[in-house]
């Protein structure tokens, strides 16, 4: 929701699998990823999208409550280009989201 009201688009996914096949359809410039999903955790959704052709340019953002040096080193190499660890200020992240898109 606060997403949204910053005028982003977006699209929702409730697991690892949902979220890369909907990163497949969408194509957005950023993905926001939690890392402890069912099905399949954020560290390999983001690998799978980052072997795609269409998700190598994509910023992948991950977003979670694993906040371990151990999991920020992860993320990094699991294909993530920032890792976020919850609650995060809105503004703080508008301010990521303006950075990645500009890149785009």
């Amino acid at each position: 929701m606060m997403l949204r009201l910053m005028g982003h688009e977006i699209q929702t996914a409730h697991d690892g699998v949902e979220a890369v096949q909907a990163a497949a359809t969408f194509q957005p410039d950023v993905t926001l990823l939690d890392i402890g999903m069912p099905k399949m955790n954020g560290y390999q959704a983001a690998q799978h999208i980052r072997q795609q052709p269409w998700g190598r340019k994509m910023a992948l953002i991950a977003l979670t409550g694993w906040g371990q040096e151990e999991d920020k080193k992860r993320a990094i190499a699991s294909g993530f280009d920032l890792h976020l660890t919850k609650p995060i200020e809105p503004a703080a992240l508008e301010k990521w989201l303006a950075e990645f898109t500009s890149r785009v």
